[in-house]
């Protein structure tokens, strides 16, 4: 009961939702969350924190980044149903279309993101 009460947690928040309309496009990086979203560092790290543990992704590293993406092999089916419930309800959702295009053009720029992102 608990980690279905953490899921649901997770999916009220309009902000993660736009996060992971993001990740059913790709991996990304927290500079590009921050980048498509118009968010700070620490708002993208905070809710990629909180879907990561709910189970809802998984993250790997590259290099400087840490990499973050749909946690496709989920031990708890549900996860993955609410997921695609999730992208069918924001399908033509402005603000989520809005987003993507963003991410077309997001880029990785490394740790010193957040001082060059702000500028």
């Amino acid at each position: 009961m608990r980690e279905l009460t953490k899921a649901f947690k997770a999916l009220s928040d309009e902000t993660r939702l736009r996060i992971l309309s993001l990740l059913l496009e790709r991996e990304c990086c927290v500079c590009e969350v921050m980048q498509a979203l118009s968010i700070s560092q620490t708002r993208a790290s905070r809710n990629l924190g909180i879907l990561y543990d709910a189970g809802f992704l998984k993250v790997r590293r590259d290099g400087l980044w840490a990499l973050y993406s749909i946690n496709e092999e989920v031990t708890k089916e549900y996860l993955g149903q609410l997921v695609t419930i999730v992208d069918k309800a924001l399908s033509g959702n402005e603000t989520v279309a809005g987003d993507r295009e963003r991410l077309k053009t997001a880029v990785r720029v490394g740790p010193g993101c957040v001082r060059e992102l702000t500028k």
